[in-house]
């Protein structure tokens, strides 16, 4: 799967050179990092960032160059399969919420609070401006 990648990197770098186009210059029009875009070139995107962000920059990357991405995925179906990436979720006793009751935390309060003192502040400003002619 590597070398496929490099490959396809030597495409993609070519095709830059080709262009004429600096990484910076490809990193200011697709706002992909060069970090990334070197990884790419070097095909080792996937040790750098999860595999559907590197196939999305993959992609884009691509498109950016003129190169036909679909076409090279139909050529090289194995070097784009997604490696597999193991998520660990710790869902512990300290994660559980009581839902729909307030006394799972008082929320609404600060939201009572401003619109008290919204309220406070509106009915000062009214008395004010009559009290100085504005209204």
């Amino acid at each position: 799967m590597s070398e496929d990648l490099r490959q396809i990197g030597d495409l993609f770098r070519a095709r830059r050179k080709e262009l004429n186009l600096s990484l910076k210059e490809v990193e200011n029009s697709t706002s992909i990092r060069s970090g990334y875009l070197e990884a790419i070139e070097e095909g080792s995107i996937h040790q750098f960032i999860s595999g559907v962000y590197a196939f999305g920059f993959m992609k884009q990357y691509a498109n950016f160059l003129g190169i036909d991405f679909e076409s090279l995925i139909r050529e090289n179906p194995h070097a784009f399969k997604i490696p597999q990436e193991k998520h660990e979720f710790a869902y512990g006793i300290g994660t559980l919420e009581v839902r729909g009751s307030l006394g799972g935390g008082i929320k609404w309060f600060p939201n009572l609070l401003w619109a008290v003192a919204s309220a406070i502040v509106i009915v000062v400003a009214w008395y004010l401006a009559k009290y100085l002619g504005v209204i």
